[in-house]
């Protein structure tokens, strides 16, 4: 495999590598975005509501998918830097076949569930015909979603992010066309809006196929040869990525109960914490784009024997992410009718969520390094302290919320500052683990 990630990086040169990958997840963030707009616009409120109800489902797609992506990536970067191109090819192609057998799974067991799970989680007997329609759609095209992120983290991993820049502005395109055309001159509704964006993933996969095919020697890769399972090689990456399937499957649930808390102030509450939530996804998916980066060059810093420079790289992806964060919530704050206008027509709903951006904003002060933290003891390939972690921040997260939000009853502003209690606990004990913690002598 390619060492290119082995070089030394500057604080100018490693702005230029992740950014390609900055971009690529905030246009990623942006097809349920699309998706919102699109459906709120030319179909209804239902619809949206409809979308909102069963995106979960997705995001465990999306989660199990980065779990893989994470665990087999930290095994890539590692070997590359150690010089072992065969074991990080083998790496490769094991988790490609697995991508596509789980994509599969979700992909059947979905759709023949899709009535009970819209339930569960929710659905009255208005919005179930709209939230069937959307989640088949969605999980019929499961396999090229993980297939997706994972030949663009593969990218990153190989040094060259901007190629999976390229092929997600294309797929984002297309999902903001495809959705226009399905949904308005051909009147497919909520409908039309699942296609478009999964075949906008489709493409990317595609022409992610069709890169390397042309570009890369597929024999180096042994891309030229049906993938095999290698039962070693396929523990190695699940002792990794299982720490962090359960990780974010907890995480999901905490950010459901969240939700659940608000609810009980009321409906008026419940909507600003929904507009609030759409709000932070760029800001979110910059930070989190430089932290999935940092744990990427932590592996193969790692791999190489180069530990000394782990400090002073998560110190300039820390650095980086403020460059870029810090002006979108400045002028989140200054503008704030401007961006919630985006979201609601209603005067008063605009005015009653502001002080709740103010205080979300204020929580990325914390939410910046505590996520290049995280991500950078999951670089490390010690997953399961990551999880240990991340177990101890929910469950003081969920007290945090329960107390405040359910007992006390705090206004929904308020509320939000869970996100502050969540970014400084984790800052912690990921600081203290990277420096105090054994983590140079990992084996993975």
């Amino acid at each position: 495999m390619s060492h290119s990630l082995s070089k030394k990086f500057t604080f100018g040169s490693l702005l230029l590598f992740a950014l390609p990958t900055t971009v690529m997840m905030v246009v990623m963030s942006l097809y349920t975005i699309v998706d919102g707009v699109f459906v709120s616009r030319f179909v209804s409120t239902n619809a949206l509501s409809s979308v909102n109800i069963v995106y979960p489902v997705i995001n465990i797609v999306l989660g199990i998918s980065v779990m893989l992506s994470t665990g087999s990536n930290a095994i890539v970067a590692k070997k590359m830097g150690e010089g072992r191109p065969d074991s990080a090819r083998e790496t490769f192609t094991t988790i490609i076949l697995l991508n596509i057998i789980i994509g599969l799974v979700f992909a059947v067991l979905g759709n023949l569930a899709a009535v009970p799970l819209s339930r569960m989680l929710g659905a009255s007997d208005l919005l179930l015909k709209d939230c069937v329609t959307y989640l088949r759609w969605q999980l019929a095209f499961a396999p090229s979603l993980m297939l997706q992120i994972q030949f663009q983290m593969f990218f990153v991993t190989e040094g060259k992010p901007g190629i999976g820049l390229f092929l997600t502005l294309l797929a984002g395109i297309a999902n903001a066309v495809l959705d226009y055309v399905l949904i308005v001159p051909m009147g497919m509704g909520i409908a039309g809006a699942a296609i478009g964006s999964s075949l906008a993933e489709l493409v990317s996969v595609i022409f992610f196929i069709i890169y390397t095919w042309k570009r890369i020697d597929c024999r180096k890769y042994a891309l030229n040869i049906l993938p095999k399972f290698q039962g070693k090689t396929l523990k190695r990456i699940l002792n990794v990525s299982v720490w962090t399937m359960i990780q974010n499957f907890v995480s999901l649930s905490t950010w459901f109960m969240f939700f659940l808390f608000v609810e009980h102030l009321g409906e008026r509450s419940l909507a600003i914490a929904n507009i609030i939530r759409n709000v932070s996804g760029i800001p979110f998916m910059i930070a989190m784009a430089f932290a999935s980066t940092c744990g990427s060059l932590v592996s193969n810093l790692i791999g190489a024997g180069e530990q000394d420079c782990v400090r002073g790289t998560i110190k300039q992806h820390i650095r980086i992410g403020y460059i870029f964060v810090l002006p979108i919530l400045v002028f989140f704050c200054l503008f704030p009718d401007l961006i919630l206008r985006i979201y609601t027509d209603i005067p008063d709903l605009r005015a009653a969520s502001v002080p709740s951006l103010w205080v979300l904003c204020s929580a990325y002060l914390v939410l910046v390094p505590a996520n290049v933290y995280f991500q950078s003891v999951s670089g490390t390939g010690n997953t399961r302290t990551a999880l240990a972690m991340e177990l101890c921040v929910l469950a003081i997260y969920v007290t945090y919320s329960a107390y405040f939000i359910m007992y006390l009853r705090m206004d929904v502003a308020f509320a939000w500052t869970t996100e502050c209690v969540y970014g400084i606990f984790t800052l912690m004990f990921c600081y203290w683990y990277m420096k105090k913690g054994n983590w140079q002598k990992k084996q993975i």
